[in-house]
């Protein structure tokens, strides 16, 4: 059987779809098609059912999916890594947003370099990791967005809470009506975010306020760690997840200028391609980060 057959048919059955598979393997939509439709000659048996919007596998394209997936991946990874046999080594490529694979998950897949794993890390917005991901440039992604479809399986990693912060002498100004009002501390405070849509102080101006942010920001950095900086400094308020800024609200550096009752939460995701935990250094790197998470 050919190979490459089985590695468009594993990649059509992770999509879901003709199309999205011929995006991810570089392919005319008529090639994937026409791969398919060789492979079914072949086995003598149907393995997808077309549907009005992409292809369901049939109970053999289930099972020959489930047998074939974990060893292509093993050779594709083996035939795209060049890796020195007698090393040892396996390189796990991981994604993520900056911060917090910065300051979490490096930290805690530490140990297995010790074990003979080496790790490359690349950062992007949840939508640029798990198209990474899915185009195969990464093994693991951890992202703020739970992906759809079968060819990417995710697992939720930890939640995220989310602190209104500011530079103590800007909390002093404020009074407790002020600190009620939305509309009203935006009036009174320049706003630090990561991007123009204010998409950090926009998420707890729902959960807090019930209402949309009307401000435009003050600061823009693409990086919550420079985003602390700058609030830190006194460019004005900002919404920061609490492991990030907890040294810096301990240290007086900033401070909560609210406490809700039910703080706003983000959730993030563990996610790898279906199939593919069956690679050991893969599987090994998702646990340690399970674990780790625990306790985050």
């Amino acid at each position: 059987m050919d190979l490459a057959l089985l590695r468009t048919f594993v990649t059509v059955h992770r999509a879901g779809s003709f199309t999205r598979a011929a995006a991810l393997l570089g392919l005319s939509q008529p090639a994937v098609t026409g791969q398919i439709r060789t492979l079914e000659r072949q086995l003598g048996r149907p393995l997808f059912l077309r549907q009005a919007r992409g292809v369901t596998p049939t109970t053999i394209g289930d099972e020959l999916a489930h047998r074939a997936a974990p060893h292509l991946d093993a050779l594709v990874e083996i035939a795209e890594a060049g890796l020195d046999e007698e090393s040892g080594v396996r390189t796990l490529h991981l994604a993520g947003p900056p911060e917090f694979t910065s300051q979490r998950a490096l930290p805690a897949l530490t140990p297995l370099i010790a074990q003979g794993l080496a790790v490359r890390a690349a950062f992007g917005t949840s939508e640029e990791t798990l198209d990474g991901l899915a185009a195969g440039h990464h093994d693991l992604a951890i992202a703020t967005a739970r992906p759809r479809g079968r060819l990417l399986a995710s697992t939720p990693l930890c939640d995220e809470e989310h602190v209104l912060v500011a530079a103590p002498r800007w909390a002093a100004r404020l009074g407790p009506d002020v600190l009620r009002e939305g509309r009203v501390l935006l009036e009174q405070l320049p706003v630090v975010e990561v991007h123009e849509s204010l998409p950090l102080v926009s998420r707890y101006w729902s959960a807090v306020f019930e209402s949309k942010p009307a401000a435009a920001a003050a600061v823009i950095a693409p990086d919550l760690r420079a985003v602390l900086e700058a609030t830190t400094t006194g460019a004005g308020l900002a919404v920061l997840p609490r492991y990030l800024c907890e040294e810096a609200l301990a240290k007086g550096r900033v401070v909560a200028l609210l406490e809700p009752p039910v703080p706003p939460l983000r959730t993030y995701f563990l996610v790898v391609r279906t199939g593919t935990l069956a690679l050991p250094h893969i599987a090994r790197a998702h646990e340690r980060l399970l674990r780790a998470a625990a306790g985050w």
